[in-house]
C-alpha cells in the first residue's frame, strides 16, 4: 500500500477527486479524536452492564436489613444467580417521510402552479417531497436560452454540477460545449437542463419513485420552454422520455416524436459526454447524431 507521503501532488490531487465524485463530503473531523479510547471505553462499558450485582452471603451479625435476609431464605435454593432481566431497545425515531403518492401529487402541482421558469425554479427550491435534495448541495435548474427553440436535456447532475448549482459544469460541461460547437450552438443558444435536479449521493442511477417525483418539474419546464427540438443524452433520459428498455445505441440518431404536456417535440437521442470521455472510439457515433441534428435545425 503507497501511504501519502510518497504520493506526488498530482496523485493526490486525483485522489481527492475520486473520493469527490463517491460523494465524500470531508475526509478529517474539526478535532482530534482518540478512536482507541473510544472503542476502549464502550467495550468496558458493554462489559459492566452484562456482569450481574453481587449476591450478599451474610450472617445475623452483619449490617443486613432483616427484611432483606427473611426474603432470601423464601427464595428458591439454588447456586445460579437471577439473570439480569434483558434491557429493552429504544425504538428509533421514525423518519417523516411523505407517501409516494402524495409526494408526485405535490410536484406536479408545484410544478402546474408555476408561470414561468423563475417561478417554477422558485417551487422547486420550497419542494420537500424528494429524498435527493437532503443529500445535494444545490439545486441545479435549467440554464440557457429558452427563445432559440433548442433544448439539451440529460440525467442527472454530477458532483461538479452539485457544487457549482449549473448543469452540465466540469469536464462533461467542457466536452457538451465542443460537442455544440461542432454544430454551431452554445449555452447562449440552447437551454441545458436535467431530468433529475438533484444530484443522487455518489453518482448513482435515480430510483423509479425519484423518477417519478422529478418527471412533473422536467415537463413543466418544456412546456415554458416550449423548444422545438429535443437533443436528449445518455441512457436514462432516452428511457425516460421514450419509455424503453434497450439502451442508448439502440435509441441514438433516429427522430422520435414526443408528446410532452399537451406537445408534439422532435426529439433525437444521443451519448452524453461522459460517454464520450469515458470510450473516446463513440466521438464517431456521436458526431453522426450531432450532424443529424443539425440538418433538422437547419430544415
Amino acid at each position: 500500500m503507497i501511504s501519502i507521503d510518497q504520493m506526488s501532488p498530482a496523485e493526490l490531487a486525483a485522489l481527492l477527486h475520486f473520493h469527490a465524485e463517491a460523494g465524500v463530503e470531508w475526509l478529517l473531523e474539526d478535532d482530534p479524536i482518540d478512536r482507541f479510547a473510544e472503542f476502549s471505553a464502550a467495550r468496558a462499558a458493554r462489559g459492566a452492564s452484562r456482569q450481574a450485582p453481587p449476591v450478599q452471603h451474610g450472617t445475623r451479625s452483619e449490617t443486613q436489613p432483616r427484611p432483606q435476609r427473611e426474603a432470601e431464605r423464601a427464595a428458591p435454593r439454588n447456586d445460579q444467580r437471577a439473570a439480569p432481566a434483558p434491557s429493552t431497545p429504544v425504538p428509533a425515531t421514525p423518519v417523516a417521510a411523505i407517501p409516494h403518492e402524495q409526494a408526485v401529487s405535490e410536484a406536479r402541482f408545484a410544478a402546474e402552479s408555476a408561470r414561468s421558469l423563475a417561478e417554477l425554479k422558485t417551487a422547486m427550491d420550497g419542494f420537500s417531497g424528494c429524498n435527493l435534495r437532503n443529500s445535494a448541495k444545490n439545486l441545479v435548474f435549467a440554464d440557457g436560452n429558452p427563445a432559440t427553440g433548442v433544448m439539451v436535456i440529460g440525467p442527472m447532475p454530477n458532483a461538479d454540477d452539485d457544487r457549482d448549482g449549473l448543469p452540465f459544469s466540469g469536464k462533461q460541461g467542457q466536452m457538451l460545449e465542443r460537442m455544440l460547437a461542432a454544430i454551431g450552438l452554445d449555452r447562449a443558444t440552447a437551454l441545458l437542463s436535467n431530468v433529475i435536479p438533484w444530484r443522487p449521493p455518489g453518482n448513482r442511477v435515480p430510483s423509479q419513485r425519484e423518477s417519478e417525483i422529478c418527471r412533473p418539474f422536467i415537463e413543466r419546464q418544456i412546456a415554458l420552454a416550449e423548444p422545438k427540438h429535443l437533443l436528449i443524452l445518455g441512457n436514462f433520459t432516452a428511457r425516460f422520455f421514450f419509455g424503453s428498455t434497450d439502451t442508448i445505441h439502440h435509441m441514438r440518431g433516429e427522430w422520435r416524436d414526443l408528446d410532452v404536456a399537451g406537445m408534439r417535440l422532435r426529439a433525437l437521442a444521443t451519448l452524453h459526454p461522459q460517454d464520450l470521455l469515458s470510450a473516446p472510439a463513440s466521438k464517431r457515433l456521436a458526431w453522426q447524431d450531432l450532424l443529424a441534428f443539425k440538418a433538422e435545425l437547419r430544415d
